[in-house]
């Protein structure tokens, strides 16, 4: 890591991700005095506002989307004081030129620049800089998902990008790697002597990621159409976590050794086959029902047209490597589902031999460790335990070991993800950002599902909102003898 950058250039400014996490986690930073000297925030978009007015556009998010006591106008204030903002539109010469002006003499003290906009001007805004004459070895440059739709395109946008940038300087944005409880899940591995003996196949039997949003479109009609499930969450979120699941113990906790291992779990993915996709996935499109007490309208009814994208997707994937052969990993996630939870279940195997009683005991399971990320935050242990009574044969019954890590940390404000990853950013930690690797071994499983589907014609199975998917995603797991843990 080098000095921070001493300045933040977004691109993007305007848009409602700056809007409810970036301007919001920068002001916490402020706030707790974790933002570097001489800071400066130059806030790009393609409107033609003043300074002042966009200011107050801010000032009017912060109200919105900072909890009700964070607000503090003095703060504000401060806040306002080191945001300028300057209109810039990708290919445009002039306008590159004007901000070069807005960073006369800062350019030595490190610039990150935050690119919130369409994959499609990555590498266009990327040029506009380069030939503004504002990439230097200080410049680092950081970038939203999706990187692409496929592996190919996700090359063409790392080339692009690669071809002005060292790939130290390229911080690629998931933003669940910025989630306290995913970050905590290497503190759970590697910081506890009793489950890293046991985190392989001798001892677990599967494991189940689920990511559950009860949202539809929301908005994101011209994105998510024709991208889908699998593209818009499992190629990023979920492989992700799972990455950090099965990969192997790094050396040390620095962004080399820690992504190293991340990819050597991700290329391990077993690639789906034509035949294969029947058997382990499945595709779902969610029609009206209700969710939360309310009635919602189906993908088609909200698309305004009939479509062929998948709104929910379960898989059971097979990691070809010696901790984890033959164990599978289900992942499952899907709009209007009943709930939005993000949830890690492994489900350890069972006791070789059950010694009580004559029967082999009663009630005896094996165990389960439960770690949810999202709404709430905790790990959570089945164990079993015997029943009180007299009886000769023993009773077992399953107890709950439970720690919920937002009373264990009552006491500290649990922080938007985007004030890791910023912070991390303007400082050059890449622990918490995707390499070029990782993203290209994620497509390269992620294409095989599609080109499997696409030979295979597997099209969405419908399922009413409100439901877990397609009932065939309950048969995916459950004719292996599990069940999903709703």
């Amino acid at each position: 890591m080098t000095e921070p950058s001493a300045t933040f250039l977004l691109f993007g400014a305007t848009g409602d991700l700056a809007h409810r996490m970036i301007f919001p986690s920068l002001y916490n930073l402020l706030a707790d005095a974790l933002l570097p000297e001489d800071f400066l925030i130059i806030a790009s978009g393609r409107s033609e506002l003043t300074d002042d007015q966009f200011r107050d556009d801010i000032d009017k998010a912060l109200r919105k989307f900072l909890a009700a006591d964070r607000y503090d106008a003095e703060v504000a204030k401060q806040l306002r004081d080191i945001i300028v903002y300057q209109p810039v539109e990708a290919g445009n010469g002039a306008q590159f030129k004007a901000l070069a002006e807005r960073l006369d003499g800062r350019l030595d003290k490190g610039v990150s620049v935050y690119l919130s906009t369409p994959p499609s001007l990555f590498a266009p805004t990327a040029q506009g800089l380069a030939e503004a004459g504002l990439i230097t070895p200080r410049t680092r440059i950081a970038m939203e998902k999706p990187i692409g739709k496929d592996l190919a395109s996700s090359k063409q946008v790392n080339d692009g990008i690669g071809a002005l940038f060292a790939e130290e300087q390229i911080f690629r944005v998931d933003h669940y790697l910025g989630k306290e409880t995913v970050q905590n899940l290497l503190a759970l591995r590697f910081g506890n002597v009793m489950f890293e003996p046991l985190w392989n196949a001798t001892a677990i039997d599967h494991v189940q990621i689920t990511v559950g949003e009860t949202v539809g479109l929301e908005g994101r009609v011209s994105y998510y159409d024709g991208v889908g499930a699998l593209r818009d969450m499992v190629q990023n979120h979920v492989l992700q976590i799972l990455s950090i699941i099965a990969m192997e113990p790094p050396a040390r906790m620095d962004p080399t050794a820690v992504r190293d291992e991340k990819v050597k779990a991700l290329r391990s993915l077993r690639p789906m086959t034509a035949e294969t996709v029947k058997t382990h996935s499945v595709r779902g499109q969610y029609t009206p029902g209700a969710v939360g007490g309310q009635i919602v309208t189906g993908y088609a009814d909200e698309l305004g047209k009939p479509s062929d994208t998948e709104t929910f997707v379960a898989l059971k994937a097979y990691i070809d490597n010696w901790r984890w052969q033959g164990v599978p990993f289900y992942l499952r996630t899907g709009k209007r589902m009943p709930t939005r939870q993000s949830e890690i279940l492994i489900q350890f195997k069972p006791v070789r031999h059950s010694i009580f009683g004559r029967n082999g005991g009663t009630g005896l399971e094996p165990n389960t460790l439960i770690i949810r990320l999202q709404p709430e935050e905790y790990i959570r242990l089945l164990i079993m335990s015997k029943r009180p009574g007299l009886e000769r044969d023993v009773h077992l019954e399953e107890v709950t070991l439970d720690v919920s890590l937002t009373a264990a940390f009552a006491g500290q404000r649990r922080r938007i993800a985007y004030e890791r990853l910023i912070l991390d950013l303007l400082v050059g930690d890449a622990t918490l950002f995707v390499r070029r690797d990782e993203v290209e071994a994620q497509w390269t499983w992620i294409d095989s599902i599609i080109d499997g589907w696409k030979e295979a014609g597997v099209k969405p199975s419908p399922y009413s909102s409100g439901n877990w998917g397609p009932s065939s995603a309950i048969a995916l797991i459950e004719r292996d003898g599990a069940s999903w843990n709703d």
